[in-house]
């Protein structure tokens, strides 16, 4: 009689979720360190692609625009790493772009289509750069702010033509009001937080890796 040895099956635990004040706090700073970031790569993007292409009938511009898509290139790189770092789904680097001297090697990098769309990124992603950046920091200190109201209320100036929010919404000038109504406000803000500043997040990481993904890249 041959006895047959099962192996035992050995099963990989699950992946820990990162913990939910850890990912909020890195999605937060994601949305609020894009519009700095953002707003320099715009400037570049811009500034270059206009020069560039407008002195292209002279032949100056041709380096321009090299220039200024290598520059592209590396603020999409370090965008993607942000991207990578906030999702923990890595995005490679695109390959390095065509090297060569000369006027021929300068061309062979202008007409490489991919470091184009790292140009076009910073163009399109400026807008939604500053709208998730401003609604984020509202939402968060306006909250922050708003629950901490009757700390500071004192301080705002009251009496004729200085009416609180409580008092025009529900015609009241009471002050318990005016403060259990700025409270709830703040607790309701900070209680979405979390889910808003995800969906602020999602919008923008989509946006990276619609247009920086390179399927060619190692």
């Amino acid at each position: 009689m041959t006895e047959t040895a099962s192996r035992p099956t050995v099963s990989q635990a699950p992946t820990a979720p990162e913990p939910r004040a850890r990912r909020f706090r890195s999605e937060l700073g994601y949305l609020l360190s894009g519009l700095p970031l953002g707003l320099a790569a715009f400037t570049v993007a811009v500034t270059g692609a206009a020069l560039g292409v407008s002195t292209l009938v002279v032949w100056v511009g041709l380096p321009i625009l090299a220039g200024t898509l290598r520059a592209a290139r590396s603020l999409a790189n370090r965008e993607r790493r942000r991207v990578t770092a906030v999702t923990g789904r890595p995005m490679p680097s695109r390959h390095p772009l065509p090297s060569g001297t000369g006027w021929a090697g300068t061309l062979r990098a202008v007409r490489d289509p991919r470091p184009w769309r790292d140009l076009v990124h910073p163009v399109v992603a400026f807008p939604l750069q500053v709208t998730t950046f401003s609604v984020a920091l509202t939402w968060t200190l306006g909250g922050i702010g708003e629950l901490l109201y009757a700390t500071w209320s004192w301080s705002l100036p009251r009496g004729d033509g200085n009416q609180g929010l409580a008092e025009l919404v529900f015609d009241t000038s009471s002050r318990a009001a005016d403060i259990g109504f700025n409270t709830a406000i703040g607790v309701f803000l900070l209680a979405t937080a979390v889910p808003v500043v995800r969906a602020l997040a999602g919008l923008q990481t989509r946006l990276a890796v619609a247009l920086l993904t390179d399927d060619r890249a190692a």
